[in-house]
């Protein structure tokens, strides 16, 4: 089990990585799909965020394990659609930098609830996410790429905190909440 969960976080980093290896990144599709890619991994609030819901699921395990970032990845991609379409959500950073502190905290405290309530909310916050992807989207960016984009780093780094969450110890997974959630107070006076 630990040899495929250190393949699976090896595989995350030669993915996010794999942006430079990008030939001619003038391509549409292909300049569209990385604008996307880039986005959450490019803002510490989005790339904390996706973190903590890995670690949150795995230190919860069971059904929440596929649940929580099942549910936040399908209502981020909705968030985008919502804000590709025109709909205004209010408070979005608010919501973002508020998603980073509630996991990192969630995941400090060891906070145990039913995995539907979980599931809402990391729906809710995946929301604020979904959203801001959608209003930064490059006006000449194939949406569907952009957004192919967005929930293949929020995918790979919900496996990167997964992954992260097993492999290191009860402590060391609360010790990374907490590290979430000050990042996050920090964001608020930032």
């Amino acid at each position: 089990m630990r040899l495929s969960i250190v393949r699976i976080l090896s595989s995350s980093v030669f993915l996010l990585a794999s942006g430079v290896a990008l030939a001619h990144p003038s391509h549409e599709h292909s300049s569209s799909f990385m604008a996307g890619f880039d986005h959450p991994i490019g803002g510490v609030d989005h790339l904390l965020a996706m973190l903590a819901i890995g670690l949150w699921a795995a230190s919860l395990g069971g059904r929440a394990l596929w649940a929580i970032p099942t549910a936040f990845v399908m209502t981020m991609l909705a968030g985008g659609a919502f804000a590709v379409a025109g709909f205004s959500v209010p408070f979005v950073e608010q919501g973002i930098v508020l998603s980073v502190i509630v996991l990192g905290a969630l995941v400090l405290f060891a906070k145990r609830l039913p995995v539907m309530a979980c599931v809402v909310i990391a729906a809710s916050f995946a929301l604020f996410h979904g959203v801001a992807h959608g209003m930064e989207m490059p006006l000449n960016a194939d949406g569907l790429h952009y957004a192919l984009g967005f929930a293949a780093a929020t995918v790979a780094l919900h496996l990167m905190g997964v992954g992260l969450g097993l492999l290191a110890t009860p402590l060391m997974t609360r010790i990374g909440g907490s590290v979430i959630a000050v990042m996050g107070l920090l964001l608020v006076v930032a």
